[in-house]
């Protein structure tokens, strides 16, 4: 989708950002609102690739932990001896900064070590191997006992702060450093996609074997794509090393990866606005299933469906459906089965573009 005016839509989104960084949520909410604005930055950047070119990587949650790691080293081991203790707020966002965007240098680094050998395959095939890198990313992390090995890291950095009149640190993510970074990724991919260099990731994806004939370097946009994409989620780690103020690297395994992919097939392949939407709707989704399993409305729902039934029959029942909801996850697989049996090409997607990207059609060309 064509953004008339991108600089002007990046700046109503960084004012958004800020707006929404003056609404006191609680914690419960804080949490949620960081988490969808880190997965929207993941499911934005893997939609370079598996959306606008038509590859198919499984291995984002692994870049994701190097710009974690990356990020934290450099706050942690670095960021003592840069900073004095009396370091200013503004001091320490540009160390903040500064760490987030060598995390996604270090990821970028990663993405390209994996793309260039691997990114000649098509299909399953690159799949598995994105999948097979993520994991060899999270065993070396989970082996390296300079950075915490399996027993995870601390992350004691952060901007000083005077709570209850004593002085402490709080996280270096917060809303606006969050939402600030997803409308900036938002307006870089979209930028390039609808530049006239990026309309190369499209002739890849729409058709490969034509778009070499025609002298398009398909390999150079496929790797292109996967090292930005890899940026941005290294990008993404560090907001989420510094918000949780612990990482460990069973926090990036196999599933991550699957949920930032069923953001953007959910979403619609190819599609900003689909995905973001995606990333949005699958983060709150489990929250809202957890509040509905647990509400007087359930109860109502129930009686209203299930009130003609005996005392006797009525209570057996009641308890079933609840244990259902309760297994929110089961809930939440049902409606992602529903939501694909009726919208295949995602909720923004167009059908011809999901049929173009389809593994069935890339092994026709093959």
């Amino acid at each position: 989708m064509k953004v008339p005016y991108p600089r002007t839509a990046l700046l109503v989104g960084l004012a958004l950002s800020y707006l929404l960084s003056l609404i006191p949520f609680g914690p419960y909410f804080y949490d949620i609102a960081i988490g969808i604005g880190i997965n929207i930055i993941l499911a934005v950047s893997l939609n370079l690739v598996n959306g606008h070119t038509g590859q198919f990587s499984l291995g984002h949650a692994g870049f994701m932990a190097v710009g974690a790691y990356v990020s934290a080293a450099i706050t942690n081991l670095l960021g003592s001896k840069i900073l004095g203790p009396e370091a200013g707020t503004g001091a320490h966002a540009a160390l903040f900064v500064a760490a987030l965007i060598l995390g996604g240098v270090g990821a970028a680094v990663a993405g390209l070590i994996v793309g260039v050998p691997s990114l000649r395959l098509k299909g399953d095939y690159l799949a598995i191997v994105t999948l097979g890198f993520g994991e060899i990313i999270r065993v070396i992390i989970q082996n390296t006992e300079e950075i915490g090995a399996a027993r995870g890291w601390s992350i004691t950095s952060g901007f000083p702060a005077v709570i209850d009149k004593q002085v402490t640190v709080v996280p270096y993510t917060n809303l606006f450093s969050t939402y600030a970074t997803a409308a900036i990724t938002i307006y870089i991919i979209t930028s390039l996609v609808n530049a006239t260099y990026g309309r190369g990731f499209l002739t890849v994806r729409d058709d490969e074997i034509a778009a070499e004939a025609m002298g398009v370097n398909t390999t150079k946009y496929k790797v292109i794509a996967f090292v930005i994409a890899a940026f941005f989620a290294g990008v993404a780690g560090g907001l989420y090393a510094h918000f949780k103020q612990y990482i460990n690297p069973s926090g990036f395994d196999f599933m991550l990866s699957v949920s930032v992919v069923v953001m953007v097939i959910l979403g619609g392949m190819g599609s900003t606005p689909g995905v973001s939407f995606a990333a949005f709707l699958l983060t709150l989704l489990p929250e809202v299933l957890r509040w509905f399993a647990k509400s007087d409305l359930l109860d109502r729902i129930i009686h209203l469906i299930l009130g003609f039934l005996s005392t006797e029959n009525f209570a057996v029942a009641s308890a079933k459906i609840k244990a259902l909801f309760e297994s929110r996850m089961i809930i939440y697989s049902l409606i992602l089965i529903f939501l694909m049996l009726t919208r295949p090409q995602g909720l923004f997607g167009d059908i011809n573009a999901a049929r173009r990207a389809s593994p069935d059609r890339q092994r026709r060309k093959e």
